[in-house]
């Protein structure tokens, strides 16, 4: 049975000056070029059962040389997606986006977006320019989000190096990867542990982490500092959205992995087109394996506990 109060932390939103970049861009990986406006979002939203979703803009914001204009671009579209929230606190939450791999303008803008517009949390892209997360030079970046016990969301996006023309679109194929790659960056320099108030959120059940956790963890063996278990437990540290991943073998692999109180829903409108997405909810709500009172907190518990304001009641 649907659950008529979700809360989406995957959900994104296209200002309309970004509207023929992003046509673009999902051209260029083979997608359907998504279609955003506010009306259609709350319409999908009322049709999908989801009560609050929280809104970011995944995709680079300039070209790779040049940061001002990064700069400028997510200021923008922070402020933007800022004035939807304030217009409707009850249907919206804002991810701001940050300039990396600008650390400086990334920690200007996050303070900005937590400090002045009431963000719900930052987010950005599993590789800025080519550079991972676990990359040292954003240390500063992961120390201040710390400070500040933000929510991050890691949104996937192309590996570095040209597309394999003979493979299915990067959103498919190379987007999982991606996001299992910089979630191994990251733990392997050690950013969760030293870091643990950061809540890291792993989009479409976090690629292909679930499944080949046991296997990664095998890294464990490599440094004289940690072992295994160790490692295993640094990547238990992330959340995980079910955008795409409600389907008979992603959910047990997910749910064998995480802890079930980190898993978050997510819909991945309007990059997903709504229709594929419901799908994948109907596969969620039918899911057999849930304990009772799981599938509600997956939906909106669970979210609420992470980020407080959006609890009702």
């Amino acid at each position: 049975m649907t659950d008529p109060t979700r809360i989406d932390v995957h959900q994104h939103l296209i200002p309309p000056e970004r509207a023929r970049a992003m046509a673009g861009r999902a051209a260029g990986l083979g997608w359907p070029a998504p279609v955003w406006d506010e009306a259609s979002a709350l319409a999908m939203m009322d049709r999908r059962s989801i009560a609050t979703g929280v809104l970011s803009y995944a995709a680079p914001l300039a070209a790779p040389d040049d940061p001002e204009g990064a700069r400028t671009g997510a200021r923008s579209v922070n402020e933007y997606t800022a004035e939807l929230v304030k217009n409707r606190p009850d249907r919206f939450g804002l991810f701001a986006v940050l300039p990396l791999p600008d650390v400086d303008g990334a920690l200007a803008e996050a303070a900005h977006a937590l400090d002045e517009l009431n963000a719900d949390g930052v987010m950005v892209l599993s590789n800025a320019q080519g550079r991972y997360l676990g990359d040292p030079e954003f240390e500063p970046l992961w120390a201040e989000l710390d400070r500040r016990s933000a929510v991050v969301l890691v949104h996937p996006t192309a590996p570095p190096g040209p597309p394999d023309p003979a493979l299915p679109p990067a959103p498919l194929v190379d987007f999982p990867y991606d996001t299992t790659r910089t979630a191994l960056h990251l733990a392997m320099r050690g950013v969760p542990r030293r870091h643990p108030r950061i809540r890291m959120i792993l989009p479409h059940a976090g690629g292909f982490l679930p499944y080949a956790a046991q296997r990664l963890a095998l890294a464990g063996h490599l440094d004289p500092d940690t072992t295994p278990e160790d490692f295993l437990a640094d990547l238990r540290r992330f959340y995980f959205d079910t955008a795409l991943a409600g389907s008979p073998a992603t959910l047990p692999s997910l749910l064998a992995f995480a802890d079930p109180e980190r898993v978050l829903f997510g819909s991945d409108f309007p990059m997903l087109p709504e229709e594929w997405g419901t799908g994948f909810d109907n596969g969620l709500d039918g899911y057999a394996g849930w304990d009772p009172g799981q599938l509600h907190a997956i939906n909106r518990g669970n979210a609420e506990a992470l980020i407080p304001r959006l609890a009702t009641g």
